[in-house]
């Protein structure tokens, strides 16, 4: 997922991208522990996607307390 896409959504669709994209997180990683992973790519990249949404979300958080 591309920031400019985020960036495109509205603010209350953020919270449910993170709570989905959070929840496969846990699933590969629970998957990961029990059985092996076709694509070990897939955890890295959520985790990315994650680190992307939350970021988008604290610089409107701070957008928004500026003003």
């Amino acid at each position: 997922m591309k920031a400019s896409k985020i960036r495109e959504m509205r603010p209350d669709e953020w919270q449910k991208d993170l709570e989905d994209l959070e929840k496969e997180l846990f699933d590969l990683r629970t998957k990961a522990v029990t059985e092996k992973l076709e694509n070990n790519h897939l955890v890295r990249n959520i985790k990315r996607d994650i680190a992307r949404l939350k970021t988008i979300i604290r610089e409107s958080q701070l957008k928004a307390q500026n003003k």
